[in-house]
Order: structure tokens, then C-alpha cells, then sequence
């Protein structure tokens, strides 16, 4: 595909570029209010963009993209500490589209005005040149800012352009967050690169992705989850050509719900800050409940087991996933040592996510490290089996399990449910039958609600607090 990250915009003037909400801007105008912006920002260090699902966010998105000036994307429900982290390591100096007067008013601001029109003239910015500095959810720290390059984010659009058969023929519809990797990442510059027209409901709604009228839709599980349950919304995308999941791991159950209503497995895919998409399951290929398929192009993957050794690529042999391409992330910026401390000696990515590869090369995610690796007892046990083992039985909505420190197994498994489940003890004789004994829940407990990040991720560190 073009070297240039956003090559789309100079072809078909005419053609409706985006969609937010009531608000639609053709590619010509797209390209004249970015220019705008990019004669404001051209030559700056950095400038931090509020990641509010508007349609200001991605002129002022584009058009630092236009300048060549890397966009730190903020989440728009940051709180005080940690903007004022964001702001201080990325080196930000401007503004744009910051709501209110409350968040950092020292900082120079500029407001998207929509009306305007300008015309930027200026060279390609090289490929290895920094898009986006993008703040980790700071879940054992302080957020670390990982510097994501043009090239990067090029090689893992194109690779799912190939995996996906992702074509500007398509209408890509989405209500996702705009200031990560799934919202914005892919489904901002993705579709500004491919040409797809995107649509993008502000909030993800089955009402609003129903009224879409789309060929490719992205979700997370939650959004999945809730366009099962309203029938009528879920047979209205059976006109789609590929639903995609991902952002966290999706239920079984609601794989084979969503299939059933729509008349399409999903697509799973994998990634993460660092990395950008690396792994999917395919347009034209097997689409297995539980795996995210296989390595999209020019991405190696292997598996480290806790002996330090590769492990076996048999399915069920569990390691460490470590990833090798050009969709790899720079650096944490101003963090050495945070860097090298993911980084193989052969120059290979620690994601600190533990896997099976099967002999096929498709890949299943048991979770991460920390928190989704349990030792109790003597065994190493993956939380993701017990999840999808706790889904499949009736009135189960949710799931997240954790490992609890104890004294006498080093860990206990502990098990957090939402539904209707009036015996929990009968949940944990399930699991004991349909998966191993020592894998059963030590402890059931039923909850409202489980706690989740805005891209819908459990937060299992909340969950281990509570002891």
C-alpha cells in the first residue's frame, strides 16, 4: 500500500470521508479543516488531542498527522494526576479540542473550528517519523508512554487489509473510544488509510450500530454482549460482511450468540499499545470460539515457557507470547529501562501475555502474567480456562478469575460472576467436572458488576484488592 500513512484523502475528493453522530465531513473537507490544523501544529514537539468522540478530534487528528507531529491522544475521563503525567513525559506544548478551562489552562489551546478551510503544503514526513505517543493504563506505575511510528501503524493496517479483505468498498461503523489503539488506531487511520467511509455512533449502541447500515463493524465483548441481547438490532448486521471483536478476550457463549442472530462467526483479533494488531482470525479462513487465529503478515510469534526454553506449539503448552515485526512500538519514551526490560536480547517483544499455539499456528490467550496466571497448589492454571468454563453454564453473564495469595496453596482461586446464581457451589463442582479438579473455583462470588477500563477490559488488579 501507498507510503503515505493516511493515502486515502488524496483520491475521490467527493466521497463522505467520516461520520460522527449528525455531523459528516467529505474527504475534501476533511483534508481542508486538518490543513488548518496542521499549519497551527507543524513543527511542534508533540500536541496532546482530548480523545472525545467528536468529530473535532479526528480533524485535529489528521491534521497533526498532515504536519508530521506526533498526537498524544488523551482519554476523556482523565483525572488531574494523570494528565499532568501525560502532559510533563510527552512534551506536550498545545491543546487541542480540551474541553473546559480545568485541564491545564497554562497550556496553549486550539479549538477545531469546523467552518474553517486551509490548504497545507508540505512533504510526506518519513515513515519511521513518530504518529502517536500512546499512555499505557499505568496499571503497575505510572503510565508509560509508548512512541508508536508511522510504520507501525502502517504495517498492522495493511496486514489486516490482507487478513480481513478490508477494502475501501467497505462502511466501517464503530463506537469505540477515540484516544487507543482499537478506536482510533484502527478505526480512525485505518479507515483514513484503506478509504472505507467510517461511521462512528459516539456511543456503541445496538440501536445506533443497527441504524449504521455497515459492511465491517468493530465491538468489544461488552459491545457484543449487549447487541445479543436485542434481538432485532443483532439480525440487522446479518447484512454485514465481517463483525470483529477484540480489546479483551470474547465469551464463548456470546460467540455462538452472535453467530446464531447474525448468520457470522466474529473475527477475533489480538494486540495491544505496544504492538498495534498482530494477530486475527481471517476473512477467508477458520474462525475458532476462544482463539484470535494466526499472525497477520510479516509477524513472527513464539512462546516462552517458565524454563526459560520455547515452548511446544501443541495447543496446550502455555509460555510467555513474545512477537517479532514492523508493527512494534519505538520505545516508552524517556524509560530505558521499561524498554529494555520487554525486549529479548534477539530484539523480540515480551508482551507479558501467556498463550498456546497450536500446530496450525493459531493462537489462544490465556491472559496476562500478572493476574491471569495462577499457581495454586503446584500447578500453573490459566484464569481464561475457568472463565470459559464458569460462561458456558446457565445463568452466567460474566466472569473474571483471579488468584488470591494463601498461605497454604500459594494461591487460591478465587472466581467473581455476575447473574443469576443461586448455588455458587454447584458453579465450582462444574468446573471441577468439566476441567480438572485443582482447577475449580476455592470460592464463588456473585457480583452486580464486574469493573472494566473504557475499552471494556476487566480490572483484575481492583478485583485482588478486595483480598
Amino acid at each position: 500500500m501507498s507510503e503515505s500513512l493516511l493515502s486515502s484523502l488524496s483520491h475521490d475528493p467527493g466521497r463522505e470521508a467520516v461520520r460522527v453522530g449528525d455531523h459528516v465531513l467529505r474527504r475534501e473537507e476533511l483534508v481542508s479543516a486538518a490543513a488548518v490544523v496542521a499549519e497551527r501544529v507543524a513543527g511542534r514537539g508533540a500536541v496532546a488531542v482530548h480523545g472525545s468522540a467528536t468529530i473535532e478530534t479526528i480533524v485535529a487528528v489528521t491534521g497533526a498527522l498532515l504536519a508530521g507531529t506526533p498526537v498524544v491522544p488523551v482519554p476523556q475521563d482523565v483525572g488531574d494526576a494523570e494528565l499532568a503525567h501525560i502532559l510533563g513525559n510527552s512534551g506536550a506544548d498545545m491543546w487541542l479540542c480540551a474541553p473546559g478551562s480545568d485541564l491545564d489552562p497554562d497550556l496553549e489551546r486550539y479549538e477545531v473550528d469546523l467552518a474553517t478551510r486551509g490548504d497545507f503544503a508540505a512533504a510526506e514526513p518519513p515513515m519511521s517519523a513518530t504518529a502517536l505517543i500512546v499512555y499505557t493504563s499505568g496499571t503497575t506505575g505510572a503510565p508509560k508512554g509508548v512512541r508508536l511510528s508511522r510504520a507501525a501503524i502502517a504495517a498492522s493496517i495493511d496486514g489486516l487489509v490482507d487478513a480481513w479483505q478490508w477494502s475501501s468498498d467497505d462502511k466501517l461503523v464503530h463506537g469505540l473510544p477515540l484516544f487507543h489503539v482499537h478506536g482510533l488506531v484502527l478505526g480512525v487511520i485505518g479507515a483514513l488509510r484503506v478509504g472505507s467511509p467510517l461511521v462512528h455512533t459516539v456511543r456503541p449502541t445496538p440501536q445506533a450500530y443497527a441504524a449504521a447500515a455497515g459492511s465491517l463493524y468493530f465491538g468489544v465483548p461488552t459491545v457484543w454482549s449487549r447487541v445479543c441481547g436485542d434481538r432485532n438490532a443483532a439480525q440487522a448486521l446479518s447484512s454485514a460482511r465481517l463483525l470483529v471483536s477484540g480489546s479483551a478476550p470474547l465469551p464463548v457463549p456470546v460467540f455462538g450468540q452472535l453467530a446464531d442472530l447474525t448468520g457470522k462467526a466474529p473475527v477475533e483479533r489480538y494486540g495491544m499499545t505496544e504492538t498495534v494488531i498482530t494477530l486475527s482470525t481471517r476473512f477467508d479462513g477458520e474462525r475458532r470460539p476462544g482463539w484470535v487465529g494466526l499472525p497477520i503478515r510479516e509477524v513472527q510469534t513464539r512462546i516462552r515457557a517458565s524454563d526459560g526454553g520455547l515452548a511446544a506449539h501443541d495447543g496446550e503448552s502455555l509460555g510467555e507470547l513474545e512477537l517479532s515485526g514492523p508493527t512494534l512500538f519505538d520505545e516508552y519514551l524517556g524509560n530505558p529501562a521499561a524498554t529494555a526490560k520487554v525486549t529479548t536480547g534477539d530484539g523480540w517483544f515480551r508482551t507479558g501475555d501467556i498463550a498456546a499455539i497450536d500446530a496450525g499456528g493459531f493462537h489462544r490467550i490465556v491472559g496476562r502474567e500478572s493476574v491471569d496466571m495462577i499457581k495454586s497448589g503446584g500447578y500453573r492454571i490459566g484464569a481464561g480456562e475457568i472463565e470459559h468454563a464458569l460462561l458456558s453454564q446457565t445463568g452466567v453473564l460474566e466472569a473474571a478469575v483471579v488468584g488470591v495469595p494463601d498461605d497454604d496453596l500459594g494461591q487460591r482461586i478465587v472466581a467473581y460472576v455476575v447473574g443469576d446464581v443461586p448455588d455458587p457451589d454447584l458453579l465450582v463442582q462444574s468446573v471441577a467436572e468439566s476441567l480438572s479438579a485443582h482447577k475449580r473455583p476455592r470460592e464463588v462470588r456473585v457480583v452486580a458488576e464486574l469493573p472494566r477500563n473504557a475499552m471494556g477490559k476487566v480490572q483484575k488488579k481492583l478485583l485482588l484488592s478486595e483480598g
